[in-house]
This record gives C-alpha cells, sequence and structure tokens, in this order.
C-alpha cells in the first residue's frame, strides 16, 4: 500500500489550495480514506473523511471551508482548501480508514508522507 499526497504549498489568509493523494497497492475502491493535519506541537487533527459511497464527515473547524472528494477510476483522493486561516497551517496526511466518521479509530492503517500547508 502506498499513499502519496501532493499539492501543499504557501498561501497567503484567505487563499485556496488543492491537495490530492493518490493511492496504489490495494483495491481503492473498498476502502474510506481520511484527511489528517498536525501542527508543530499540538495533537494529530481528523479534518475529513469519505467512504465509497461519498458519505462524508469534516472536523467542525473546516466545516463550509474544506471539501473532500474522491475519484475512484484514478484512485486519488482530494481535499479542496478555501478561506484558509493562519490556523490551518500543518502537514496534512492522507490515510485509509475502515470508517467515513472521522471519530472511528483507528484513525487510519496506511498513511502518506505528508504534505505541508503554510498560511501567513
Amino acid at each position: 500500500v502506498q499513499l502519496v499526497e501532493s499539492g501543499g504549498g504557501l498561501v497567503q489568509p484567505g487563499g485556496s489550495l488543492r491537495l490530492s493523494c493518490a493511492a496504489s497497492g490495494y483495491t481503492y475502491l473498498t476502502y474510506c480514506m481520511g484527511w489528517f493535519r498536525q501542527a508543530p506541537g499540538k495533537e494529530r487533527e481528523g479534518v475529513a473523511a469519505i467512504d465509497s459511497d461519498g458519505r462524508i464527515s469534516y472536523a467542525d473547524s473546516v466545516k463550509g471551508r474544506f471539501t473532500i472528494s474522491r475519484d475512484n477510476a484514478k484512485n486519488t483522493l482530494y481535499l479542496q482548501l478555501n478561506s484558509l486561516k493562519t490556523e490551518d497551517t500543518a502537514m496534512y496526511y492522507c490515510a485509509r480508514r475502515i470508517d467515513y466518521v472521522l471519530t472511528t479509530t483507528p484513525a487510519g492503517d496506511y498513511w502518506g508522507q505528508g504534505t505541508q500547508v503554510t498560511v501567513s
């Protein structure tokens, strides 16, 4: 199993970014996927998750600003980040999950290496 994130960068407050997570090595369609983030000195936080039927959950902190989606034909997960705030600065990770509900544990069984998002 391999998960590779991309799309992070430096953006001004109010700006947008689109993160991607390319998955390989397993049957992508049969698993839920999620985005997580971790800022320096803070615990990892669940951002959004989606199942293969398109059911979605979001953290309250990103509702209305972030959008998770997946393209099962391309084995790719996306996270559209809009109206970015300085507090969104973090390393963002994608993970394979068993459930689309963010509070379900474990958070994920396979993880990508992360992509840095800096809002400044």
